[in-house]
């Protein structure tokens, strides 16, 4: 039996994409989470033979959720599903160890074969980025790696700090005290070695981390 976990947003996708699943592969048991913190909790709880990865949900966006798994569960294979085709985004995904990424556009098909590529410990890339993969830079990567180390809360302050706001208004937008942000901002300077908020909004902008929604409790 393999154990797999769709960790994305939208019932809907992982509707299909559980059908398309269950067409090819007749021994799968398929988890299901909506969120960075429950797909946390997922990984905690059972033991998942590979993680298909939204970029995109709650928690999550773009590489932070991958970096924040990929930290927490190193020998864990990380398969990212996305809307977004980006070579360059791929390229980085690929090159700090990810199994593969499938398009949400991919047909049952594709999605199958990445899935048997993936379990038998191969990348796989959908035919029209592989040519257009490269390599990603040791500096990348040490970026990748320091960014990891934050906690949710860090990288949501990180994120607010790229799009310029103050310690007020972000306090105000993740309804936490001033006093908390600024103590989250001095872990993140000290995480990413840095010493200013310019230095952070360059790291944040380099690794295409975008400003998280307002989560409703």
């Amino acid at each position: 039996m393999i154990t797999l976990l769709i960790a994305d947003d939208h019932p809907l996708y992982r509707d299909a994409l559980k059908g398309a699943l269950n067409l090819s592969f007749s021994d799968l048991d398929i988890i299901e989470t909506g969120d960075l913190n429950s797909t946390v909790t997922a990984l905690q709880e059972t033991e998942v033979d590979l993680i298909m990865l939204d970029l995109h949900m709650p928690g999550s966006s773009d590489l932070f959720g991958f970096l924040h798994i990929q930290k927490q569960f190193p020998d864990l294979p990380i398969a990212v599903i996305s809307g977004t085709e980006d070579a360059g985004l791929i390229s980085k995904i690929v090159g700090l160890g990810a199994m593969g990424f499938i398009p949400k556009t991919a047909s049952a098909d594709e999605i199958s074969q990445a899935l048997n590529a993936m379990l038998d410990g191969d990348v796989w890339l959908p035919e029209s980025v592989r040519l257009k993969i490269k390599d990603v830079d040791e500096n990348f990567s040490k970026l990748a790696e320091n960014v990891a180390s934050l906690t949710p809360s860090q990288y949501k302050v990180l994120c607010y700090m790229r799009d310029g706001l103050l310690n007020k208004q972000i306090g105000y937008n993740l309804d936490i005290a001033e006093a908390t942000v600024k103590a989250h901002v001095t872990a993140i300077f000290r995480k990413l070695g840095i010493n200013n908020r310019t230095q952070a909004v360059l790291i944040a902008s380099e690794l295409q981390l975008e400003p998280p929604e307002r989560e409703v409790s």
